[in-house]
Parts: C-alpha cells; structure tokens; sequence
C-alpha cells in the first residue's frame, strides 16, 4: 500500500470518526446523568439523516438551505428527544436497567414504521453541500472536500461540550449529577429539567450526526440498530459517562476500520489474511480486547448503583394448585394443537415457532434472573446450534439424529470461551461483552462464504423421514422444549441453581462460604447456551434453511424482551412472554405493513402498565387477595403498645 493510500484511508478513518463520535458523545452524555440504556439513540440519528434531507430540498438548494436545514435536523430530533424523555422515560427512572431496554426498544420500533409511513422504503440520496461537492488531492489521491468539514466537525463538538461542561453552571449541575444524583437532589436542583435538558442536547446531538451524514451515507430504514450498536461499542471502549474517552475510542475504531479496508491482506510466515474481512468485525474486536484488559473502557471508572435495587426475589418451588391446574389444561391444549389445524391451517407452524421461541427465552433468563448477568449477545449461542446441526449435516453427512444431539455441543463449546471472559465483568460493561462476542460470532458466519454460504446461509436442513410432517415435528419439538424448560426449572432448585442465585445477590458472602463465583457462573453461562443450541437446531430444521439473521443483535434483543414482557422474577414469565410476543409480531405483521408500530404500542403500553410483567403482575395480584383473606397477625405482648 503506498504512502499516498495510507494517507487518504487514515482521513476516511477520521471522517467515520467524527461521525461516531457526534452519536457516541450524545449517548454517553444521557447514560452519564439519567443511566438510561436508550436504545433508541440510534433511531434519533436514523431521523436526523431522513430530516436533513426533506428540509434541504425543501430549502430550494444554496448553502444557507442547506446548514440551515442540518442544524434545523438537529434541533428537531432534540425537540423529539425531549419529548419522549418528559412523556416514556421520565417514568421509568427508577427501574432496573433491562426494563427500560425495552421500554426504549419499544420506541425503535415505533420509530421506524412512523419513518417508513413518512419517507417510504426506498434508500434517499441527500444533496451535496453546496461548495463542498469537489476533492482536493493528496500526494496525488483526491479526498473529498465535505470530508474534511466531517473530520474537523468532531474537534469541534468536544471543545464545545468540554466548555459547556467545565465553562457554565448548567454544565456543572451535570457533572455532580453524574457522580451523585441524590445529593443535586437534595440541594433543591429540579432534576426532571435537567434531565429533560440533557437527553435533549444528546438527542441534538445524534440528530446534528446524522444530519451531517447525509451527502456521504443514503438514508435507510436499517440505520437504527446498525448505528446504536457502533455507539454503544465507541461509548464502552471509551468509558461510560467519558466524552472525552468516547473521542478517544471514536478515532481507535475508526481509524482500525480504515486500515482494515485499505491494507486488504497480510502476509505473516507465508500465511494470508484478508484484513478487508475483519470490517464487519473489527470494532467488536476492539472493544472485547479493550474490556478484557481494561474492564472499565479508556477512561472510564467503576460506575456506582443509581438506587438500591433488591435482587429478584427467589421463585417459588411449587406449583399451586390452581397453577397445576392450569399448567394442565396447557398441555393438553398443545397436544390438541395438530387437531385444530384443520380450522387454522398455520396455527401448528406458530405453535412451534412459539415453543422454540419459549426454550430461548427460559435459557436467557437462567442467566437475566437466577443469574443476574445481563447478556446482550445470548442469539450467538442460538445461531451457534443452528449453525452446527446445518453444518454436521451438510458438511459431514452424519444422520440427522446424530447432528441434532450434537448441534447444542458448538453452543457450548462458544460459552466455554465467551463465558471465561464474560464472567470477569458485571452490570452494562459485561453485556456489552457479551455483544461483542455475538457480533464477531455474527460476523465470522456472515462472511466465510465457503463454509456457511455466507450472507446466503445453508438451505436443505430439512428433519429425517419420520419427522418428516409438520405434525411429527410438532411434537418432536413440543417434547424437548416442555422438557427443556421443566430441566430449566429443575436447575434453578438445585444446589446449583442455588450458587448461583447466590453469586448473584451477595458475591462476597458466597466467597466466604466457599462457592467459586466466577466457576458457577462460568457454568451458567455454559447451561443456558446448550439449551440455547437444542432451540437453534430445532428452528434450523423446521425451517430447512439457516441464514445468518438467527444470530444478529435483534433476536438477543427479542429474547430479552419475552423475558421482561412476562417478568424477570418468575420462572413462568420467559415463555408466557414468548407467547406473547411471537403471538403479537405474527398477527401484527398480517394485519398491517406497520406492524412494529402495533408492536411497539403494545409494549408500550405493557411496560407502563405492568412494570413487573404480565406474570409478576399476576403473582403480585393474587398474593394481595391472599393477605386481604388472611387474618392479622397477633401482635406480640412486648410489642404491644
């Protein structure tokens, strides 16, 4: 590679920068004062490049049209930002971190039907900026004249923040709010206005990025969940609540990505590697190695609980015998299931997509409640089985039964190395890891194009002979999933179960007691990954075809989502929560093109109404009925007034 390509892939890398790090500084500024996971800060930047581009078309053209209309962008999104933050999210302050995952989740999915119904589905190209259309030469390589207002835009925008933080007394009510909330409280700052405050400038922030991208990145619907996860990787590797750091990890992972693309390949001891392949990668890379050795980012420190928060209370052993009852009355509804087909050809299909969708759940949430540990990248696992019943198939030509029994064992295989890592972390930092892993597992099977057919995948994994109709499979599937979550249910009371919820809720007293937190959960994570397997190969071989989406970000996402749509603090919620959701996406997206408008609705609604769940809530309302029947308690003599 010349010194002249050098040059010009290390500006790109600059520009890609700038543009991480306008999205990244607004997300970890929110998450340094309201410790809000906001999902939807991609959705925000998604806006400001649709937003961009209908104000500067509609300006008529000209350089003032067109700043004008970017910086308009920009105050809009935070108009919007404020918004959502006084009306969703003021709410929720005082929940666990995981519910307002889906609380902001939720809001994505709004956001981007509202998006499609305005804009449509088609990729929009934004006007060039007016004086800024040309290329200067570098050492005889043209380099974009916007890309150097781009590379500039990021210095920029962190001398403004630094001096808004360190410069105003607005600025300094932010900084205390980041290292103690409740003590700003106390010195009568109106918290709910600086917050509103806070999520507004980062929302202008994420929209002002966005904006700004117009001229080099077409505006489409998947910007979201593509966006959001850079930022949260830039954020990570550079210290949550760190503007500073995020600019730091910013220029890291963009300039890697850039030396990725231009050096191609390398060559060590006659070996070639394909650098360009790592792209997909590479930034999940960074943050991985950066958080094994540093666990806290760049620049970032041990951040404190915002409220104390009491562990999930322990599931109760034994059914009631209503609840036996009902569990009952269950299966024998799912048994009917093949029966009822006739009335409602797809309702088997369904049923088993929900069954598969219920063992996926209950695995997740072995490590969510029981464990504690939150995991933002538990579909690696999933897509691991999936992947490993299509390829021993396949590739190896073992029967179907044979590569079925030994699909969950990859799973288990990936958990024994991500899980070694994964166990030394906790809170965001650990599920950022765990995303990590699952991305590069993602990446790895979305470009080895010899091996797993790349973004294509493998078709042809279809059940053998005696499984061969859907009401043979149903059943096949019913059995291991019904016994896959009772197995579930047993580990959680057994003395394993036990270790862990005990690393869980007092890691130093279970230290003292002789359990080896790191081994327990090290295990748990090996646990929930096998059952996570058995439910990839049983989706692989009923849908005879495997592609690389049952490993993406969005399907660990789903599952935490049942999780918390049914209740973290109880055993039934994760597949009554599956049922649920899978239910509302299938019948959503039969009724309407917006379908995760609805959905999102929805879970709105259920986030709001039910803050623990629809079984918690269910729980909760038959233990007030059981104490309004109880007599009171005597009161004992020496308490007696």
């Amino acid at each position: 590679m010349s010194l002249a390509a050098l040059c010009v892939q290390l500006l790109n890398g600059l520009a890609d920068a700038s543009a991480m790090f306008l999205v990244a500084a607004g997300l970890s500024l929110i998450f340094g004062v309201t410790r809000v996971v906001n999902f939807a800060h991609g959705s925000l930047y998604m806006l400001g490049i649709y937003l961009a581009y209908s104000l500067v078309r509609g300006g008529g053209g000209g350089a003032a049209a067109f700043w004008g209309g970017v910086f308009a962008a920009g105050l809009v999104v935070a108009l919007l930002g404020a918004l959502v933050e006084m009306t969703v999210l003021r709410r929720i302050y005082r929940s666990p971190e995981l519910f307002q995952l889906l609380a902001t989740f939720a809001l994505v999915l709004i956001a981007k039907d509202v998006t499609l119904f305005v804009w449509g589905p088609d990729d929009l190209f934004a006007a060039r900026a007016p004086h800024l259309g040309g290329a200067i030469e570098i050492l005889g390589r043209r380099f974009p004249e916007y890309d150097l207002v781009l590379i500039a835009s990021g210095p920029v925008v962190l001398a403004a923040l630094w001096a808004v933080l360190n410069r105003t007394r607005w600025g300094t009510l932010v900084r205390a709010a980041t290292q103690d909330r409740d003590m700003v409280a106390a010195l009568g700052v109106n918290q709910a206005w600086l917050f509103t405050s806070v999520f507004a400038l980062g929302s202008f922030l994420a929209g002002l990025g966005g904006a700004l991208q117009g001229p080099r990145t077409p505006a489409n619907l998947g910007l979201d969940l593509e966006t959001i996860s850079t930022a949260f990787v830039v954020v990570v590797v550079g210290g949550m609540g760190s503007i500073p750091g995020a600019f730091l990890a910013a220029l890291l992972i963009g300039e890697i990505k850039a030396l990725c693309i231009g050096v191609g390949t390398l060559s060590v001891f006659g070996a070639v590697f394909s650098l360009s392949k790592l792209t997909l990668a590479a930034e999940f890379l960074v943050m991985a190695a950066i958080l094994v050795v540093r666990p806290y980012g760049l620049l970032g420190r041990p951040l404190a609980p915002l409220f104390a928060r009491g562990a999930a209370a322990a599931p109760r052993r034994a059914f009631s015998g209503g609840a036996r009852r009902a569990l009952l009355a269950l299966l024998i509804v799912l048994a009917a299931v093949p029966a009822l087909a006739h009335f409602y050809p797809y309702l088997t299909v369904l049923v088993i997509e929900i069954l598969i969708a219920a063992l996926f759940a209950a695995s997740l949430h072995l490590l969510v409640g029981p464990g504690g540990m939150h995991s933002f990248g538990h579909a690696a696992y999933f897509g691991l089985g999936a992947y490993g019943a299509a390829l021993l198939l396949k590739l190896c030509a073992l029967p179907m039964e044979v590569a079925f029994a030994l699909a969950p064992l990859a799973a288990g295989i990936g958990a024994l190395v991500f899980g070694w890592f994964s166990v030394r972390l906790s809170g965001i930092y650990l599920a950022m890891l765990t995303l990590a892993f699952a991305q590069i597992a993602w990446s790895v099977v979305y470009q080895w194009d010899s091996l797993t057919g790349g973004s294509n995948g493998l078709i042809g994994v279809w059940p053998a002979a005696w499984l061969a109709s859907v009401q043979r499979y149903y059943y096949f599937t019913l059995v291991l999933c019904v016994g896959g979550i009772a197995l579930l249910r047993r580990i959680v009371f057994a003395p394993f179960g036990f270790a862990l919820r005990a690393a869980r809720d007092s890691p130093l007293r279970a230290e003292a007691i002789g359990i080896d937190t790191r081994a327990v959960q090290w295990a748990g994570f090996v646990v929930a990954s096998l059952f996570a397997g058995l439910a990839g190969a049983l989706y692989a071989f009923s849908k005879g075809s495997i592609s690389p989406d049952v490993m993406y970000v969005n399907r660990s996402i789903d599952g935490l989502v049942m999780i918390l749509l049914g209740g973290v603090e109880t055993l039934a919620g994760p597949w009554v929560g599956a049922a649920l959701f899978t239910w509302l996406a299938d019948t959503a997206a039969r009724l309407t093109d917006y379908w995760r408008l609805w959905l999102g609705l929805v879970m709105l609604v259920l986030v709001l109404a039910f803050p623990s769940g629809i079984v918690g809530f269910w729980e909760q309302l038959a233990a007030a009925r059981r104490a309004r029947g109880r007599p009171p308690a005597a009161v004992p003599e020496q308490l007696a007034p």
